[in-house]
């Protein structure tokens, strides 16, 4: 049975120029080269070297790290993703370390893909939590904060550390994530999810006098938001709720009850 073909990607702002290529003074823009050839303006004579800002094209074939070193900063959106085809002689850094990249100093821009594959296969939905849930809750998330800055701060450390009766404890899952991220070559995504969605606080509490506790607890009911909408599919409910931060919303009983509760009633604990 024949192959399938690799796809290699290159990701690039909005305007289709490769950022790298920006920065060194020699813009290449692959959206107004579309089934053209390409060759690099100022090729590394070392292979593969960094002897400039922009020595050779930077492609992957795992689409979850397109977004890696790709020169973009500070990390927005929409950014533009691209299929292309490496030409001529390529290498690599580390066929260990990096084998899902691949380095040419010629290649061919073979069609425009959707750009929120960059962010997984739940990309779509990611996208529809960071643009539309994250800016009609954060102004809560930070209003629940400073109203009750202590009580918070204790619900807050109950859920990292002990998670509750439905779900794992928000510190665990954040760790299951990142480790699934990393073996399913989204790492990339997931960073870029974490800053869209930290973005998307700033923005809905810029006009606000939250205080900076309050925006960093947003900060992490975002990420945990966004992060679960990546993982959707992966992970079950016992671990999604827990990136969610189930029960911080609502004024129920923190679990477990914490210590001093312990030692006041000692018969209402569980069994060990």
């Amino acid at each position: 049975m024949a192959r399938k073909p690799v796809t290699w990607y290159i990701a690039t702002p909005a305007d289709g120029i490769i950022e790298m290529s920006r920065e060194a003074g020699t813009p290449v823009n692959l959206s107004t080269n579309v089934g053209k050839v390409i060759d690099h303006p100022n090729p590394c004579r070392n292979r593969w070297y960094d002897e400039s800002r922009f020595s050779y094209f930077r492609m992957v074939k795992r689409v979850g790290e397109a977004l890696e070193d790709t020169g973009m900063w500070p990390v927005t959106w929409p950014v533009r993703l691209w299929s292309v085809e490496p030409l001529g002689e390529t290498g690599n850094w580390s066929q260990r370390y990096y084998p899902y990249r691949l380095l040419s100093h010629q290649i061919r821009v073979l069609e425009e893909t959707d750009a929120h594959r960059a962010l997984g296969p739940a990309g779509c939905d990611v996208l529809n939590v960071i643009q539309q849930e994250i800016p009609e809750r954060a102004a809560r998330w930070a209003a629940d904060w400073d109203a009750d800055p202590k009580g918070m701060r204790d619900r807050k450390w109950n859920w990292e550390q002990c998670g509750g009766p439905t779900c794992g404890s928000g510190r665990w899952a954040d760790s299951l994530a990142v480790a699934v991220s990393h073996n399913r070559r989204e790492s990339a995504a997931q960073s870029w999810i974490e800053h869209l969605a930290r973005n998307a606080v700033d923005q809905a509490l810029a006009d606000t006098d939250a205080s900076m506790m309050a925006r960093c607890y947003a900060y992490g009911r975002a990420t945990g938001c966004a992060v679960a909408a990546q993982h959707q599919a992966r992970f079950e409910l016992y671990v999604l709720d827990a990136l969610r931060g189930v029960g911080l919303d609502s004024p129920s009983r923190p679990w477990p009850p914490d210590l001093h509760e312990q030692k006041r009633h000692p018969r209402k604990m569980p069994n060990a």
